[in-house]
């Protein structure tokens, strides 16, 4: 993660450096509403692909509808930084809308997939 100052002491912009996940293993979604985190501000966050472990105690189907439950589920354990369920249910929805069709495009065929530049 790059920890830099965006000329605000106050805020930190706590972005993943882009070379350390291999291509197409992760989509970068840009928050319309920041997260504020003590003296973090969260303004984009990196979704990795998931391995199937990471998907247990939810359905593809529920993740491919992007359920808010299955969601709150998921999002936890494939978000870089890594944000918190409190964090994920404080979203807004556009918010979530966007983290889901990033998860969503991991689930489908490689064919299928949408280039991260474009999904979001």
């Amino acid at each position: 993660m790059n920890l830099h100052d965006n000329n605000d002491p106050g805020v930190i912009d706590v972005t993943p450096k882009p070379s350390s996940t291999p291509n197409n293993a992760a989509g970068e979604v840009t928050l319309d509403t920041p997260i504020v985190r003590g003296s973090q501000t969260i303004t984009k966050v990196l979704i990795r692909k998931p391995r199937s472990g990471e998907l247990r105690g939810t359905s593809l189907s529920a993740l491919m509808q992007m359920d808010v439950i299955a969601l709150t589920m998921v999002l936890p354990r494939v978000t870089v930084p890594t944000l918190t369920k409190p964090e994920i249910e404080a979203l807004e929805p556009s918010d979530l809308a966007q983290l889901g069709a990033e998860m969503v495009n991991f689930l489908l065929p490689s064919a299928d997939r949408i280039p991260a530049s474009q999904s979001t």
